[in-house]
């Protein structure tokens, strides 16, 4: 097959760090290739290179023959060098149309709309996408709006589409729907490269290229591979995956929720009459896609929003008016979905971040002060245990990678909760190794008796790691289900709002 783009020992440095060491690749005309790595390996780095976000320091970047200087994204649009970030770059109240043709050439004075519809319309015939293009973005689907993004990069004339995590928010169909689209679009010759963690996805790929701590391990052929291979490479070992264990049946109603409603920022309905249990040695999971109520429920839980209406008990007492000191003091741990905005505080390091919201307990001061000598015990201690990979204790946490921030995140909740673990979306962006570290901390939790809430969009992990699973489609649970006794396409069907029939709903 014909190459589309040569990388050649492309060498991105942050200080005395190399992102990217010495990376050599090559992407085919026509070809899916997968870029597969540990959180900080270099993918995202390296496809910034591609796309003009960074200027590589050394090495050399060949697309179509003839070497590249990228040194905007404008510079790679100009060449044909496309991008869909895993955060859409759109304007809310554009339509799909005017977000498309935003910023191209065929805007000047006068806008000829009808020429650029025209244009629009068989891009969406020959990709098989169904959208309308005069609706305004707020009013799509996450899915849709991952179509726009798509559809804009082939409007710009990308020949090589780059994909950052592209399924992070979708649903299971909705995600099956992307790939027959990508299957389309490489049938045409348009190449992709997808940035992924997740091993279904990865094995759709033609190709993969592995990289670990900047470098390239291995390029391999899909078809002769497995995907326990690809991840033995990716982190040089075996890696296992955790399931529940089914003989510690849950016991003992820990937690209780009954006819939770509550507001949105906006005043809008955002909870709907949420009511479920969840029993101690149990994992209860949240599966919904981004923006159905998740946050808001964790939220509630934690004292951050007040219900409108209904109420919830904790261990048989039922929690009034609750404040996010008294959950705290109540023994509830809390992972958030959005690690640094929410998990951290980017600036402090690992020994900070460690006692947060215990920073005035009595075992961690010295009169007025912060008692350093205890933290950077603490702080060693858990580095050690959770594995993060940090040059130092003190080192701001902004300067870690995905999974070792959240890694810090479940040292310090770990240690401080009691009988109830709410975790939100704990594996979100994370590589395989670091997944299943996550997953195996849970399942020690669960383990010791504790009640875990777990949202999640991974929706194999949900089936291995829970005991039952809820379904929340726009703040309303269309029902809660055993894994044992549902599909993948069933948990899609409701987590776009299919209820399930009350004969397999376990309440």
């Amino acid at each position: 097959m014909e190459e589309l783009l040569k990388v050649r020992n492309l060498t991105k440095r942050f200080g005395a760090v190399a992102a990217n060491d010495g990376v050599s690749l090559d992407v085919r005309k026509g070809e899916v290739h997968c870029l597969f790595g540990e959180n900080g390996a270099g993918k995202s780095t390296l496809s910034a290179c591609l796309y003009g976000y960074y200027r590589a320091d050394s090495g050399e970047i060949v697309f179509k023959g003839k070497t590249a200087e990228l040194n905007s994204p404008a510079d790679a649009l100009r060449l044909g060098i496309g991008m869909v970030h895993q955060h859409f770059v759109l304007v809310s109240n554009f339509t799909v149309l005017e977000n498309i043709i935003v910023g191209s050439s065929d805007v000047g004075v006068f806008l000829n709309k009808s020429e650029a519809r025209r244009k629009v319309v068989a891009l969406c015939q020959e990709c098989g996408i169904d959208i309308d293009l005069d609706r305004e973005i707020w009013q799509l689907s996450v899915g849709e709006q991952q179509w726009v993004e798509i559809l804009k990069a082939l409007y710009f004339g990308a020949e090589l589409l780059i994909l950052d995590e592209p399924t992070a928010v979708l649903t299971p169909q909705q995600s099956d729907q992307l790939f027959r689209i990508i299957s389309g679009m490489r049938s045409r010759g348009l190449s992709i490269i997808l940035i992924s963690h997740k091993l279904r996805e990865v094995m759709q790929s033609d190709r993969v290229t592995i990289l670990r701590k900047g470098k390239v391990v291995a390029t391999v052929e899909t078809a002769g591979s497995t995907a326990e291979s690809i991840t033995a490479l990716m982190v040089g070992h075996k890696v296992t995956k955790h399931v529940r264990d089914r003989s510690v049946m849950p016991a003992g109603e820990f937690l209780s929720l009954r006819n939770v409603c509550a507001k949105g920022d906006w005043s809008e309905d955002v909870l709907k009459d949420v009511s479920f249990d969840i029993a101690k040695h149990e994992v209860l999971g949240l599966a919904g896609v981004a923006g159905n109520g998740q946050k808001e429920l964790f939220e509630v839980l934690m004292g951050v929003r007040a219900a409108s209406s209904g109420g919830f008990s904790l261990d048989g007492e039922a929690i009034v008016a609750p404040t996010s000191r008294e959950m705290l003091d109540r023994g509830v741990g809390f992972v958030p979905d959005d690690r640094f905005l929410e998990g951290l505080i980017p600036e402090f390091g690992t020994a900070e971040n460690l006692v947060l919201g215990w920073q005035r307990a009595p075992e961690y001061r010295r009169g007025p002060f912060l008692d350093r000598r205890k933290l950077g015990l603490l702080a060693r201690k858990k580095i050690e245990e959770f594995r993060v990979v940090t040059a130092s204790a003190d080192l701001p946490v902004e300067r870690l990678s995905g999974g070792n921030a959240q890694r810090v995140i479940l040292a310090r909740e770990f240690l401080h909760a009691r009988g109830l673990l709410l975790a939100n979306q704990p594996t979100r962006g994370l590589d395989v190794a670091a997944s299943e570290f996550v997953c195996e901390k849970i399942l020690e939790k669960r383990a010791a008796g504790f009640a875990v809430l777990l949202a999640s969009e991974e929706l194999d992990d949900l089936m291995r790691l829970c005991d039952r699973i809820a379904v929340i489609f726009k703040g309303r649970i269309m029902g809660i289900v055993r894994p044992e006794e549902t599909s993948l396409l069933d948990l899609g069907m409701m987590m776009a709002g299919d209820a399930k029939e009350p004969e397999r709903t376990v309440q």
